[in-house]
């Protein structure tokens, strides 16, 4: 029968004497989930928001007065086991995201987790392509959000009933099982599924040092949360000097408003953490084409390393023509976070479009899309630096980050994933970070339970905290 694994356990067994355990075979991959059905017998989904927006965390240029919010789903199974998922969004609008989680819930409950992880690919398609709601995307919109949701919580069911972190359940699988999770329909004439498995044979060479390594040191990470818009000059120094006494190499600053405050406002935040250090700036969608490139060209004084959302996400040729303009420059292009599938990750890719691939966990098609993109990226030989400025998005995303270094990229060039020091608090298994770096997670799932008196608190509009705000 199922044992959950205690704190600082994969799988019931240390971490020391799991490494040690060889992956598992196509036909054990069930081994714990197979003994008990795990039969789906509800699906419960919250709107929780967190009033961030009163203290300007999280503003950039285009969102200015965010509130991190979440459709917080939850897996109810006759075995009483739970799984857990979420979306992210800004506050506004998550009401409609919670109705499309309730339209996919009728495809959800009723199934069993063996069921649904023998086919995973098929399921992924079954939420995708409905007959009648894939009118809402197809694979983009609130729609997917609400899909990313879902099968978030999906993974966490099924890494909670091996009893290991997400990351380690992918790790553990054979590459035969990470391809069969992998919908490959539009993106056959770049990446095949014979390509993918061929990728993940040949990195199962120095897999197990891979591991060790990212046990022992972490994956390395970068600061959004210095240098939000909103923040005044003295914030910027504060949060700036902090940072680098406790270890941090790597800063984002948000830019857009205005061309002569971003000026000041890098010039000083490079003085503050000096010229070894890397610094990337972030337009959020602000400019056009033509604009980008100019106001990006009197910055390049700073020597950022990237300019990420230049423009318009959809805009693929755009952004290709701001990475072209940009290359003699020393800068590169990065984004990905409201990338709608991965079939514009493809043609990104194929445009020369992006230097930097930004993955989030919550915007794609969960874990399933996520493994298509990182794999395509490997192809391309293009760095994945994945999106985590949210609630719970540090949480999700370090677990396919892990997996990337491990079982895919076994590269650290040039790659490292964002970090915002903002409401972890409210999770049962919060990111831990140490010498600016990600610790692979020891609880078993996909780390996006929330605690669940916070959770109460929070809810909109029944929550104490929003009773409080409206009354104000």
């Amino acid at each position: 029968m199922f044992k959950p694994a205690r704190h600082g356990e994969v799988g019931g067994v240390s971490l020391q004497r799991s490494q040690q355990q060889k992956p598992l075979r196509s036909h054990d991959r069930f081994n714990l989930c197979a003994e008990m059905s795990h039969k789906i017998v509800n699906l419960r989904v919250r709107d929780v928001r967190f009033p961030t927006s009163l203290e300007q965390h999280g503003s950039d240029a285009m969102h200015t007065d965010p509130d991190y919010s979440a459709a917080y789903v939850v897996l109810d199974t006759d075995s009483g086991l739970k799984g857990f998922g979420l979306t992210f969004t800004l506050g506004k609008g998550t009401e409609i995201v919670l109705c499309a989680v309730k339209a996919l819930a009728g495809l959800v409950i009723g199934k069993s987790l063996q069921e649904i992880v023998s086919n995973f690919r098929g399921f992924y398609r079954l939420l995708t392509s409905d007959g009648q709601m894939r009118w809402l995307g197809p694979e983009k919109g609130v729609i997917h959000l609400a899909t990313a949701a879902v099968l978030n919580a999906v993974w966490d069911l099924w890494a909670r009933a091996e009893g290991k972190p997400l990351w380690k359940l992918l790790v553990d699988m054979d590459p035969k099982q990470i391809v069969s999770c992998i919908d490959f329909r539009y993106i056959t004439d770049v990446l095949t599924e014979e390509e993918a498995l061929d990728i993940l044979v040949k990195a199962q060479e120095g897999k197990k040092q891979r591991e060790d390594q990212m046990l022992k040191e972490g994956y390395p990470a970068y600061t959004t949360s210095c240098a939000w818009l909103g923040y005044s000059d003295q914030q910027l120094k504060q949060l700036c000097s902090d940072g680098l006494k406790s270890g941090w190499t790597r800063f984002k600053v948000k830019v857009g408003a205005d061309l002569e405050d971003d000026i000041r406002r890098c010039c000083l935040i490079r003085k503050m953490i000096g010229p070894s250090s890397t610094l990337m700036i972030d337009a959020n969608q602000r400019w056009d084409v033509a604009e980008a490139i100019s106001w990006v060209s009197r910055l390049a004084e700073v020597k950022p390393l990237w300019i990420e959302e230049p423009t318009s996400p959809d805009d693929i040729l755009g952004h290709a023509a701001i990475s072209k303009a940009l290359a003699p420059l020393g800068i590169g292009v990065a984004t990905g976070e409201q990338c709608h599938n991965r079939v514009m990750f493809k043609q990104f890719l194929q445009a020369s479009a992006l230097q930097f691939v930004q993955i989030d966990s919550c915007r794609l098609g969960s874990v399933n899309e996520n493994l298509a993109v990182l794999l395509m990226a490997y192809k391309f030989q293009v760095p994945v630096c994945p999106h985590a400025g949210g609630v719970g998005l540090c949480e999700l995303v370090q677990h396919l980050i892990l997996f990337d270094y491990i079982c895919v990229s076994a590269d650290l060039r040039n790659r490292m994933c964002e970090y915002v020091d903002h409401l972890h608090e409210h999770f049962t298994s919060p990111v831990v970070i140490q010498d600016a770096h990600y610790m692979p997670p020891k609880d078993p799932g996909y780390s996006c339970e929330m605690l669940e008196e916070s959770v109460n608190r929070h809810e909109y509009p029944e929550g104490d905290i929003w009773k409080q705000e409206i009354k104000k």
